[in-house]
């Protein structure tokens, strides 16, 4: 008697431990009762470790501690119930590495506590399996689809249809969490929350049940549950946004951004205790974000889904078969209890080599048939495989065609005197005639060089002579013929042009001795004959011209 009494003097003091520790967080000032319930059920999941086991790791604690082959409305006992908990926790220890093990003992105590806060505030010292279950999958991590997969395995029929009676005892237990931490006027329990779940539908099966536990918004009673995920899914989650009334530099968790407002964004704890500053007010809409998108992959995204034909938007859940899927037949395996040990091996035997045999002839069944199968397949796949290599093929020929057209387009284009041989030989001529007046141009420009070195001496003859010495006849002077005149600057000119513009480019000596006086017959004959070259070189050009057109 008094070790029960100690007992339950410890079972009060864990339990005021929890409740004490939650006050502490302040999750009472959150003004939205749904964030507030959802604030305060993951608070206890986390103290009591559920966070890390998923409703895999429960169903498994209930397979080991024989719960699956139990009656749901079956009582379970105090002492069966921290059973079950010391299976989920010591196997969920032996799954988690040396450096982050728990305290299996107080993560038992708490859980186990608050389990009796919630469903056995009496003292009676019992519960249903049916509500352990639910609690458990209720309040243990993972994905919400599996748990409410396993929800609905428990209060369907065996054609797969929700049973509304099953349903609102799920309600009914479930809505007893929310109570617990002190929201029940929030979540409280109604006769009418099951119809108005489901108001339309006549039959439930899985898809309409996940299609309405997952909805946005999910059914008013149980609004907190996707929440809680929401919130476990989002703890981590950095938002480099500065908050518009606390001014911190980043967000974690949730963010919440004014529709009224410009670029008003608040924390999650801004929001929930309903801070506000300048102009914007709580009453205004509030958008929730659970992720931070920068603003080129903000623009990125609404592009795609601009561009997009299809609906870009994911189902909430894949959907499963109407018809639940059928257990496996373990009689085979699994035996019935016997009293005879020895028959029990017998009989074993005898139904493996009964399967055998079965196994055998049926597969002896299966070959005929499988072969003409097999040989089609084999047949189709040669079939796909002559079919790649002739594309294969055809594509080598295509990239050598665009590669042959490649080269051709690169290389310079021929010359359309090539192709002529007409072309040709007029163009063979022109280039001799181009020579031919080349050399004859070499030959009048060292004429005109020669040309003017007589003149020079010449003109130095003149001036040796003086003013009274008698001067030689102009055919005695320049004994030898005078050459072909070259080119010049005035190849241009006339006869008609004066003695000054036939002399340029003569020496200086030159042009003063022409310039005495139109007496001298000397000069007359040099500029005759400067003349000559002028006309000569204007016909030279003339033909050089014409040759190069």
């Amino acid at each position: 008697m008094i070790e029960d009494c100690g007992q339950s003097g410890d079972n009060m003091a864990d339990r005021r431990q929890l409740f004490v520790e939650m006050r502490a967080q302040d999750l009472d000032s959150i003004r939205l009762s749904t964030y507030r319930t959802a604030c305060k059920l993951r608070f206890v999941q986390k103290k009591c470790n559920l966070h890390l086991v998923d409703i895999w790791n429960v169903i498994e604690a209930f397979r080991e501690n024989g719960l699956n082959t139990m009656d749901l409305n079956a009582d379970l006992s105090v002492a069966r119930l921290e059973m079950v908990l010391s299976t989920i926790f010591y196997q969920l220890n032996k799954r988690m590495p040396t450096t982050h093990q728990i305290n299996v003992e107080q993560s038992i105590s708490l859980l186990l506590n608050f389990l009796l806060a919630a469903y056995d505030p009496e003292g009676h010292g019992k519960i249903s399996v049916f509500v352990v279950k639910m609690a458990l999958a209720t309040i243990c991590g993972g994905k919400i689809l599996d748990k409410l997969r396993y929800i609905f395995s428990q209060i369907s029929d065996s054609a797969g249809i929700m049973v509304y009676s099953q349903f609102d005892q799920f309600l009914r237990e479930v809505l007893k969490l929310p109570m617990a931490v002190f929201e029940g006027p929030s979540f409280g329990y109604t006769e009418q929350a099951a119809r108005t779940c489901f108001a339309q539908q006549k039959k439930v099966s899985l898809n309409t049940f996940l299609d309405t536990l997952m909805s946005d918004p999910p059914p008013q009673c149980l609004v907190w549950l996707p929440l809680m995920h929401r919130l476990a899914n989002v703890e981590n989650v950095f938002h480099p946004v500065e908050c518009s009334y606390c001014h911190t530099e980043s967000m974690m968790g949730f963010r919440y951004r004014c529709q009224q407002c410009h670029n008003y964004q608040l924390c999650q704890d801004c929001f929930w205790r309903g801070h506000a500053s300048g102009s914007h007010s709580n009453q205004h809409q509030m958008k929730e974000y659970t992720s931070w998108k920068s603003p080129a992959k903000k623009l990125s995204h609404a592009l795609s889904k601009s561009l997009s034909c299809a609906s870009s938007r994911e189902p909430l859940h894949p959907l499963f078969l109407e018809m639940p899927e059928k257990p496996l037949n373990l009689a085979h395996i699994v035996l019935l209890e016997s009293s005879n040990h020895q028959d029990e091996e017998h009989s074993l035997i005898a139904r493996y080599a009964a399967r055998l045999a079965a196994d055998a002839a049926a597969q002896q069944q299966r070959v005929p048939t499988d072969l003409p199968c097999s040989l089609d397949a084999n047949k189709q796949q040669r079939q796909l495989i002559a079919e790649l290599e002739s594309k294969n093929r055809e594509i080598l020929q295509e990239i050598q065609r665009l590669r042959l057209q490649h080269e051709e387009a690169s290389q310079p284009p021929p010359d359309r005197g090539q192709q002529n041989p007409t072309l040709l030989a007029e163009l063979r001529l022109l280039r001799q005639r181009k020579d031919e007046l080349e050399q004859r141009m070499s030959t009048l420009q060292e004429s005109r060089r020669e040309l003017m070195v007589q003149l020079e001496q010449l003109m130095m003859l003149l001036k040796t002579q003086g003013p009274g010495s008698p001067r030689s006849s102009p055919s005695h002077t320049i004994s030898r013929p005078i050459p072909t005149p070259i080119h010049s600057d005035s190849a241009g000119t006339t006869p008609t042009h004066t003695p000054q513009d036939s002399l340029m480019g003569v020496g200086g000596d030159v042009q003063e001795a022409f310039a005495q006086g139109p007496r001298r017959n000397l000069r007359n004959d040099l500029l005759i004959a400067a003349d000559s070259i002028t006309n000569t070189m204007s016909s030279l050009v003339k033909e050089l011209n014409s040759g190069n057109e």
